[in-house]
């Protein structure tokens, strides 16, 4: 296939020069494709670049895709995100993730291979070319998902335009975020109707991972449009800037509330159909920290393996291997988790081992102390939490070659340096093989879930409970299924256990208790929230979840302190004792004052030129981005005047660079 993969590279660089920033869109004109997309192998080298290009990557140098929830309030580095003040996002020409190349070089390829495929040009194994083609649709579906999350409103493409400015101009047009959604789950079923659905390689897409993908979507759009509702972000709602280019648009189910049930069905019943096929493959967590040759714990190694092919829950992920390009995330699990530091918030968040919250439960919390903070601790973050004299590594520990391993966990870097020290106290261990040979700088051979069966369960008992508002069809079942897996017993497994014991006035640490900005009165909607960010931690989830929620509001009038372990005051205090650990507010400060909070607060340790001082807060418009302003010049018939463009900017972004978001 080597030569093939070659000639697929070679082609798009004759073909990808820009000459415009039309939705990114390049000349096509100058390919010559009459040659290529005639067999087997050339379709799937198409389609094996787009794997690369498109899908998550655990990222070099760093924790990898387990960093991905930075910026809420699960994790944190040493910079929360400029979205987080009132005046660092600003509005700008241009804007990174208002990207079109992933959409753009799916389109082409499709485009070409369904030409030629319905002509019967394509020499090979039918099942093979399908498969590549059903892989095109989804990549197609997943590139548009994340620009939906980014923009709302999006131009729907699905042919990659010859260099033609009026064509390319028209294409600008905005579709509401709904019909964006429709377009992707229709991408998704017609990619069901090609994939191989015999193929038993989960590093490629199988029509289960497509299933699993297409209700997060209509999970997304699904509670999104019903916690918006009556909002200037979604059609049709008051003030939806949309309404001067669809001015008579009206909704296919005939309202904003009937759409969100369309979709919040479509989530239920396809999350039905493979929590019904894995439900009882579930791995369970034994409660086994392993320590030393001969323990093992079969829920740690769903993310701390090198072979995702040995978990059936798995149901998509990415191979990494020393010879073919290896990721850092065995380091970070061993070492400091490379400048990524969880929350007390997330940590406070976990029930104790009866199922109950930290303050209504038969055992006394304390958390004063790592170890005491996950003793007698849900399951899950018994064996994830890290503590100072835990077993980092126990294989291999011949190896003399890797010399990135850390044997035993050592007290946490508390302070800011320049080194990307450790921020709240907190570290994780998620992913973590305990395997020295596997600690070689961007050699580690840990695989990336990409998609797993659990989220299946759980994006069934939500969508369910926001269509019946009770624990009615199998809503009960999957969730004690999920607690079965993560460990509990006992009473514990009910969640009405949990339920019954949650009092909302003291769970205000969770972003997640928050709707609009009032906290939740529904305890059985909130436990099922709690559910997804424990069971989902450092999985990258958190901020999607977050946003379809609308659990940010609260911030703009009640700033969030972020905060990590109870330093002052406690044993932990003296771990530092030979250290001098300035915290006076000066630019010489090590950490948090005080008489802030007995708990380290690693945004507020300097004064000047601090903009997070003061906590963390938000706008409104911060929950979508902003559309480059060189969009609309780009787009405008003369390309001076921005209001004639095709395009609308987001709700309450000016149309002037250089400014904040208007609220």
């Amino acid at each position: 296939m080597k030569p093939n993969i070659i000639a697929f590279i070679g082609l798009l660089t004759l073909g990808l020069t820009s000459c415009n920033d039309f939705l990114d869109q390049e000349p096509l004109s100058s390919l010559s494709p009459e040659s290529f997309y005639t067999d087997e192998g050339q379709v799937q080298a198409a389609s094996n670049k787009l794997y690369q290009d498109i899908m998550p990557n655990h990222d070099t140098w760093n924790y990898g895709h387990y960093s991905y929830d930075n910026g809420t309030d699960n994790q944190t580095n040493k910079y929360p995100g400029s979205r987080f003040a009132t005046d660092l996002w600003l509005v700008s020409n241009s804007n990174g993730n208002w990207n079109w190349a992933n959409v753009r070089n799916v389109n082409y390829q499709l485009n070409q291979v369904l030409s030629k495929y319905n002509a019967g040009a394509i020499s090979g194994t039918d099942a093979n070319i399908r498969q590549a083609i059903g892989e095109m649709y989804f990549f197609r579906a997943y590139a548009y998902f994340e620009l939906l999350k980014n923009f709302g409103d999006l131009p729907i493409l699905t042919q990659a335009l010859p260099d033609d400015e009026s064509l390319l101009v028209a294409a600008n047009v905005r579709q509401p975020r709904n019909e964006v959604a429709r377009f992707i789950i229709s991408n998704l079923d017609t990619a069901i109707t090609y994939l191989n659905p015999s193929n038993s390689d989960r590093t490629r897409v199988t029509p289960d991972a497509v299933k699993l993908f297409k209700s997060r979507v209509a999970l997304y759009e699904g509670t999104w449009e019903t916690n918006f509702k009556n909002t200037p972000f979604v059609p049709n709602g008051p003030g939806w800037p949309g309404k001067s280019k669809n001015a008579n648009y009206q909704y296919p189910t005939g309202s904003v509330e009937a759409e969100a049930k369309y979709f919040l069905q479509i989530a239920a019943k396809s999350a039905e159909e493979i929590a019904e096929k894995y439900k009882g493959s579930l791995r369970v967590n034994n409660g086994v920290l392993p320590q030393h040759p001969g323990q093992s714990n079969p829920y740690m190694e769903i993310w701390g393996n090198n072979d995702g092919s040995k978990v059936r829950e798995i149901l998509m992920w990415r191979q990494y291997s020393k010879a073919n390009g290896g990721n850092f995330v065995e380091i970070a699990t061993e070492q400091d988790n490379k400048n990524t530091s969880f929350t007390r918030g997330l940590i406070d968040c976990f029930l104790m081992k009866d199922g109950k919250p930290t303050y209504n439960s038969e055992y006394e919390y304390c958390d004063t102390g790592v170890v005491s903070v996950r003793t007698n601790r849900d399951p899950r973050l018994t064996v994830f939490l890290k503590a100072p004299g835990d077993t980092n590594c126990f294989k291999n520990l011949t190896n003399t070659i890797a010399t990135d391993y850390r044997p035993v966990e050592v007290v946490p870097m508390i302070w800011n340096d320049t080194q990307g020290g450790q921020c709240t106290g907190y570290n994780l261990r998620k992913g973590t093989m305990f395997d020295r040979s596997q600690c070689i700088r961007n050699e580690s051979e840990n695989i990336l879930v990409i998609f797993r069966a659990t989220e299946a369960l759980l994006n069934y008992i939500e969508a369910e409970y926001m269509l019946t508002g009770s624990l009615s069809g199998k809503v009960l079942e999957y969730w004690q299924d999920v607690r079965r897996a993560a460990g509990f017993t006992g009473s514990a497994i009910n969640p009405q256990t949990t339920i019954d014991a949650t009092d909302m006035s003291k769970e205000t640490l969770d972003w997640g208790a928050y709707t609009a900005g009032q906290l939740l009165t529904d305890k059985t909607l909130y436990n099922i929230r709690r559910e997804r960010r424990c069971e989902f931690m450092a999985e990258g989830l958190r901020d999607m979840d977050l946003k379809r929620w609308r659990s940010f509001d609260q911030l703009i009038e009640h700033p969030y302190h972020i905060e990590g372990f109870h330093l002052y005051n406690t044993p932990i205090e003296h771990w530092y004792d030979e250290i001098e650990l300035v915290n006076d507010g000066s630019n010489s400060a090590f950490v948090s004052s005080p008489e802030l909070s007995e708990y380290i607060r690693p945004h507020e340790v300097t004064k000047q030129n601090n903009s997070f001082y003061n906590g963390l807060t938000w706008r409104m418009a911060h929950y979508l981005q902003y559309v480059p302003l060189r969009q609309f010049l780009l787009t405008a018939p003369d390309h001076t005047t921005m209001a004639d463009s095709p395009l609308y900017q987001n709700p309450y972004w000016p149309m002037e660079a250089g400014e904040p978001a208007l609220q």
